[in-house]
């Protein structure tokens, strides 16, 4: 990864000899991932994940937001800001850069988690705007979870030490690929630990 995300390394170019990725179809249609008993367990600790879990979302006003830890574009000292922001990020070793490019990644693969976590049998989200606490609960994660990669994604870009195209084309092959995962179709509960 250090190879081509890194700034003077070279970088990927569009039509380069590597191959062009295309997920592959699972030829199996999945229609329930657990058997029905097992549903029931997730669906009668609703009330549980409602009184319990639910209690530590924070309100979208108390949440820090990611601009709150970026130079503020408004304020007249934002280009000096900028400056600073670049000197300190120039102190930074690569080992750095290359665990937060990494962290940022998976941060900006949310599409295709939060997807996978809409497939499982007892805690899905039918609608996408559904009120069960599960549903309710996996669509607060993943708006808590973008703030953290929208924050990566802007500091990043601002340090001038990463190659964003490189970056930004890996996001789209990981989210476009899509993702299967095998212990996830028969156990709900790892799905939320993976």
């Amino acid at each position: 990864m250090y190879h081509c995300l890194c700034r003077g390394a070279s970088s990927l170019r569009s039509g380069s000899s590597s191959k062009v990725f295309a997920p592959q179809e699972l030829h199996r249609q999945v229609t329930h991932s657990m058997p029905q008993e097992k549903i029931e367990i997730f669906k009668s600790l609703e009330r549980w994940a409602e009184e319990e879990i639910l209690p530590f979302l924070k309100t979208v006003e108390k949440s820090w937001q990611p601009q709150d830890f970026l130079p503020e574009p408004s304020s007249e000292g934002f280009y000096e800001e900028i400056r600073e922001l670049r000197a300190r990020a120039n102190e930074l070793p690569d080992d750095y850069l290359v665990c937060l490019v990494g962290d940022m990644i998976t941060e900006e693969a949310l599409p295709t988690y939060q997807t996978m976590l809409n497939t499982l049998d007892g805690v899905r989200d039918e609608t996408g705007a559904s009120l069960t606490s599960w549903a309710r609960w996996t669509r607060a994660w993943t708006a808590e979870e973008n703030r953290h990669g929208d924050l990566l994604n802007k500091y990043l870009y601002l340090t001038g030490r990463v190659n964003m195209r490189a970056i930004e084309t890996t996001i789209q092959y990981l989210i476009g690929s899509g993702m299967v995962s095998a212990h996830s179709r028969s156990l709900v509960f790892l799905g939320f630990l993976i």
